[in-house]
């Protein structure tokens, strides 16, 4: 059968544009960028496992990682894309799907290539399905964020610049149990995140959920892991670096985020001739 990457690309831009589902800002644009965003992070340079090929979030433990709570409803929302193009991986699609979406939504595009496989179910084994625990905890601080994003191989100019896709989508009680949007504009890429964590008094939430912060008017608000970004010295250069530029925060995110997707992907040499 013929492989036309296009055509799924073409089927996934209305299908962003169409599937305005109540629970996301009426966008599935955000999570299905959080779908490839997970889908690959899971990479451990050391280990040489996790990562985007495979396609093992389908699997537990890492379908049930609390960390990735919420994103069956992406996942359900690409079969329908698959039963139209049932060659393509679903390891492809999810990456595929995540790029589309942020070009939809008004970022860069973004470098893609197909290549990656899928695992099988009867067949995987415990050491290709990636631990619980490998993908960044809202919690924490720099140095956590630093551990994990080295763990992938990532300096702190690309952990800022990766960051920056918090432009997007927003949290959920029922999800991560934190609440509310980063952004005004949830559904549009943009540099918008650097600007409000950067020129924003933000405060500590008075609730009963966990620790986050908000803007003074209890309209956005921003997580630990957003406030390291902005309290760490070399991270916070960056952070101003991008709210003031679009263009360099455009150009070092679409390089980041074509290298996530790329974590853990080992295609086949190309035939002797």
């Amino acid at each position: 059968m013929s492989q036309d990457y296009e055509a799924v690309a073409e089927t996934l831009r209305k299908f962003i544009a169409t599937k305005r589902p109540e629970w996301d800002d009426g966008s599935i644009g955000p999570v299905l960028v959080r779908l490839a965003w997970h889908a690959s992070g899971t990479y451990d340079k050391h280990s040489r496992t996790g990562g985007s090929n495979g396609a093992t979030m389908r699997f537990k433990p890492e379908a049930t990682d609390p960390a990735n709570a919420g994103l069956e409803h992406a996942r359900a929302f690409l079969e329908s894309v698959k039963e139209q193009f049932p060659w393509i991986s679903t390891a492809d699609l999810w990456t595929l799907a995540g790029v589309t979406a942020i070009e939809v939504m008004g970022g860069p595009k973004i470098p893609w290539k197909p290549g990656r496989l899928d695992k099988n179910e009867r067949s995987v084994t415990k050491t290709e399905i990636p631990p619980n625990g490998r993908l960044p905890d809202a919690s924490q601080g720099s140095q956590h964020i630093r551990d994990v994003f080295n763990r992938m191989g990532f300096n702190d100019q690309e952990i800022v610049a990766l960051s920056g896709a918090h432009a997007l989508g927003r949290c959920h009680t029922d999800r991560s149990g934190y609440k509310g949007p980063w952004t005004f504009n949830p559904t549009r890429f943009s540099n918008q995140y650097f600007v409000l964590l950067k020129n924003v008094k933000w405060t500590k939430k008075q609730w009963d959920g966990p620790e986050q912060y908000q803007d003074p008017h209890d309209e956005l608000m921003m997580l630990p892991t957003d406030m390291a970004l902005l309290w760490d010295p070399e991270f916070k250069k960056y952070v101003e670096l991008y709210a003031q530029d679009k263009e360099a925060f455009f150009r070092d995110f679409s390089a980041a985020f074509a290298r996530l997707l790329e974590l853990g992907v080992n295609r086949a040499p190309p035939p002797r001739l």
